[in-house]
């Protein structure tokens, strides 16, 4: 197990290194050039649609409102409470601004991968639509890249039961244990039963209950880390200068903080960004593809807005109270410095309030990324799995929670990377359809449906 761990670790090393930082950073800003700003500038055109787009506008099997609160529910997780936080302990205060550098950039990518999950996808066997990465890798790119769309489902259907399953349950039963004293079997248990309900009616049911429930949440952990920033206002000013100060300028130790290059403020921002938003990976435009939207364009304004909302607001509000109370020099990480910093802040309730929040927010994303894990399987195996793949992934679940992943953890985080090469790769060589599109779309004045 050793020498396995040392092998991942190694592959890790490399593809989180300096080429995922030019593929990532570098497709972005590619991709928001060539679109000359639009997604960062057609930010309230994007929020105009989503309130539009709670009813279908098309063909497909949920609302465009309902896409994006499915793509939500598998990115608003771990990666905003526990990831904020890892990201700030590791890489220091600069950490955050890499973060939203990541997002900045990350809302042309989420735009673009939606635009081509909608122009390129398909009809299944049952008759749902499908698409994503291996789809517009497939019809986009033609044969030739075949293997790349294959790559890309391989990697997501693994990685899924890392990152969409087994951390998530880990994260929930651990936190649950710690401040409430649930036995992680238990959790393990009620987990399964809860997913089972949801998952085993398919994307109508993970998108009708993520509609309701994704709002709900991120509103109540909005509210709360807007609070714990008020009664934190003397220092904020300071806390935001600290972001850029040591985004550019090494971190020195400080108290439990062991201090942190430039470098680690850059690596650590961009993957705990990228794992929170999950902007450039692929897993989004999955959920997109089903939406009941005829315009490409359309859906892509709404999806853009799933990388703005988790990191440019969910996760900047984690991250400045970890750093304006002050709790990121106690040497704490993970979801225990969060804890701590609303709990410092809000004296009896504020741990408790992470504990729930943490509990609600990694469900919700077992349930999107269960979603995504099942179309890259069937891409690869066909239709006739999708059962035996939902029930080896309810199973999974009490694996997750009652199991030590320090293991799984790293696989997931490497995985990630490497779904997120082949997608990216396909997205810089289908942009000109994105900006012709995207061309068009404006061109023609249309800010209403198409």
């Amino acid at each position: 197990m050793e020498a396995l761990t040392s092998i991942v670790n190694s592959i890790n090393g490399i593809v989180w290194g300096p080429l995922m930082l030019v593929l990532i950073l570098g497709v972005g800003f590619f991709l928001q050039v060539g679109l000359k700003l639009m997604p960062i500038l057609r930010l309230g055109t994007g929020f105009g649609l989503l309130f539009k787009g709670r009813e279908g506008q098309g063909e497909g099997q949920i609302s465009p409102f309902n896409a994006l609160m499915t793509s939500l529910s598998a990115t608003i997780g771990t990666g905003n409470i526990a990831g904020v936080a890892t990201a700030v302990f590791l890489g220091g205060p600069g950490a955050l601004f890499w973060m939203w550098m990541t997002a900045l950039v990350g809302m042309a990518t989420k735009y673009g991968e939606a635009v081509l999950a909608v122009k390129y996808r398909e009809k299944d066997e049952l008759g749902n639509y499908v698409g994503g990465p291996m789809y517009y890798i497939k019809n986009g790119l033609g044969a030739k890249w075949a293997w790349l769309g294959f790559a890309f489902a391989l990697f997501g259907a693994i990685a899924a039961f890392g990152i969409g399953n087994g951390v998530q349950a880990n994260g929930v039963a651990q936190v649950l244990d710690s401040n409430f004293g649930v036995n992680t079997s238990v959790t393990g248990v009620i987990l399964m039963l809860l997913t089972a309900a949801v998952i085993l009616g398919g994307i109508q049911r993970i998108g009708m209950v993520a509609g309701k429930l994704v709002p709900f949440m991120a509103v109540s952990y909005i509210v709360a880390g807007l609070l714990v920033l008020l009664l934190n206002i003397g220092t904020l000013g300071d806390a935001i200068g600290l972001v850029f100060t040591h985004a550019f300028t090494p971190s020195a130790a400080e108290g439990g903080f062991a201090g942190a290059a430039v470098w680690a403020a850059i690596r650590f921002g961009v993957a705990r960004g990228v794992f929170s938003n999950e902007a450039g990976l692929g897993s989004a435009p999955i959920a997109h593809a089903a939406a009941s939207n005829n315009s490409p364009v359309n859906q892509g304004l709404i999806a853009m807005l799933g990388t703005f909302i988790d990191t440019i607001i969910v996760c900047s509000i984690t991250g400045l109270a970890i750093i304006a109370s002050g709790a990121w020099t106690s040497g704490e990480s993970g979801a225990a410095l969060t804890s701590l910093a609303f709990e410092t802040t809000l004296p009896g309730i504020g741990g408790s309030l992470i504990a729930i929040a943490l509990s609600i927010f990694a469900f919700t994303t077992i349930l999107g990324w269960s979603f995504y894990g099942e179309k890259c399987v069937g891409y690869l195996l066909g239709h006739k799995v999708l059962l035996p793949y939902r029930i080896a992934w309810i199973v999974m679940i009490y694996f997750g929670a009652t199991a030590d992943l320090g293991f799984i953890w790293l696989l997931a985080d490497t995985l990630n990377a490497m779904m997120a090469i082949p997608n990216l790769i396909a997205l810089a060589l289908l942009s000109p359809i994105i900006f012709s599109m995207t061309k068009a779309y404006f061109a023609e004045g249309s800010d209403k449906d198409q």
